[in-house]
């Protein structure tokens, strides 16, 4: 049975609010599912703080949106409780104490990567991580490809990726466009949204903000300056060319393009940071996911992971665990402000988004084309962790990346699909998976 609606009279005073974002900054296990889940129960079961149809109206406003959907969706329950200041306070602590994990993290693998047995766990970490990606490409697919032009649609941006090295950006971009255009010509294949009228229940003073357009002018304006001034700053102190800089151009970039959920922006990143920039590895790459697997907040700190790593081996004329620091601040600065900006900027004029019949059919597509997305990053990351050698064959013109299949590590493909096993077949936690993938490699290493 639902929970009655909280009176509207009955405001969240704001030391109150604060104290759960506090809270729920330490315990939002389970990426953007759990986390999701963890707010319902909370939010609208729990301590009835937000209407059902409340929740749901901001959780769909989130999942359009570029950036990270839990957190997003913490920004405006934030907003609405408490205006900007509650949204302020949400977004802040539903990141901060994994951050701040996940540079001590960094800093450990960094400075101590090389050390044999935190190596071997490490290398176990990214065991897990494999068959944690692929388990999440078959839950996802199972949701997206619901007939054959979604199914064109996933394989089509896989083959972009993998074969033809097309950049992410114009992968989405292909995607949204092709639901755009049937959204109108081929409107059969796509959901039709029904649009809900607005109940009649009293709503929160944050949700009467009106949205003018000298309002959204204002937003804008702050908002842009406040995300990009730090990261101009950042970029003409480090000079052109420095990592700093190349981390602040890139991650800003990014948080425009990344639609799709966490596994979509890793794709993205990991394209990026290994075969642009070679800032890390592939195999490296796994071992931030697997660390950002296990600590609370949003998958995407695993951006924390890489620009510590990066800017740490080209520190540039700093120390280079200073650097580190830097690009921790620049990459999550980069990634997570915008989040805010949407919010305060579209929150009050989200319910024009909904009943949009190509809006839905765009989303629809990009959801599609993200699948593909997440297999190209499976593969990837499977080839260069399970297999100790690979090959880079020409196809048409691209290098095309092919392991070696008698180099196979036997344990690294039983632990790989053991993690994919115990996700999908016994919803194990993921924790668990990654913790265990972890031990493996030490065992390995201690037997060895």
């Amino acid at each position: 049975m639902s929970a009655a609606p909280r009176p509207a009279s009955q405001a969240v005073p704001f030391r109150e609010a604060l104290r759960f974002w506090v809270k729920l900054g330490f315990i939002n296990f389970g990426g953007p599912t759990g986390q999701i889940a963890i707010m319902h129960q909370e939010l609208v079961e729990k301590r009835r703080w937000i209407r059902e149809e409340q929740f749901l109206h901001a959780l769909n406003f989130a999942m359009l949106l570029p950036g990270p959907e839990a957190h997003q969706l913490a920004i405006y329950a934030g907003w609405l409780l408490n205006g900007g200041s509650g949204a302020i306070a949400a977004g802040v602590f539903f990141l901060l104490p994994a951050f701040l994990l996940m540079v001590a993290l960094s800093w450990l693998y960094a400075a101590h990567g090389e050390v044999s047995w935190v190596s071997a766990i490490f290398e176990g970490l990214a065991w897990g991580i494999v068959g944690i990606v692929a388990a999440a490409l078959v839950r996802i697919a199972g949701r997206a490809l619901k007939n054959g032009l979604m199914l064109a649609v996933a394989a089509g941006a896989f083959l972009a990726l993998y074969v033809f090295a097309v950049p992410f950006p114009f992968v989405v971009i292909g995607a949204g466009a092709i639901g755009l255009i049937g959204g109108t010509r081929l409107s059969r294949p796509f959901p039709v949204p029904q649009r809900r009228e607005p109940d009649a229940l009293a709503v929160t003073g944050a949700e009467r903000v009106r949205p003018t357009w000298s309002r959204a002018a204002r937003v804008l304006g702050v908002g842009l300056a406040v995300w990009l001034g730090p990261l101009a700053l950042i970029g003409v102190a480090a000079g052109p060319g420095s990592v700093l800089a190349d981390e602040a151009l890139f991650f800003g970039f990014m948080a425009l393009v990344t639609f799709g959920g966490a596994y979509a922006v890793l794709a993205y990143v990991n394209q990026a940071a290994v075969m642009r920039f070679g800032w890390l590895t592939a195999g490296e790459m796994a071992v931030g996911l697997s660390l950002a697997e296990t600590t609370p907040g949003p998958l995407i700190l695993v951006v924390v992971f890489v620009g510590f790593v990066a800017a740490y081996r080209s520190p540039g004329g700093l120390d280079p665990v200073t650097a580190g620091i830097a690009g921790c601040l620049v990459t999550a600065w980069a990634t997570f402000v915008p989040s805010f900006l949407w919010i305060f900027l579209g929150a009050p004029s989200v319910e024009r988004l909904r009943g949009n019949v190509r809006l839905s059919a765009a989303l629809s597509t990009i959801t599609a084309g993200v699948v593909g997305v997440i297999l190209n990053l499976a593969v990837l990351f499977a080839v260069n962790v399970v297999f100790d050698e690979v090959r880079t064959a020409r196809f048409l013109g691209h290098d095309v990346t092919i392991p070696v299949v008698g180099t196979v590590d036997p344990i690294a493909l039983a632990a790989a699909v053991a993690g994919f096993i115990a996700l999908w077949r016994f919803r194990v936690s993921v924790v668990w998976v990654v913790l265990a993938a972890g031990a493996a490699g030490w065992i390995r290493w201690l037997v060895g």
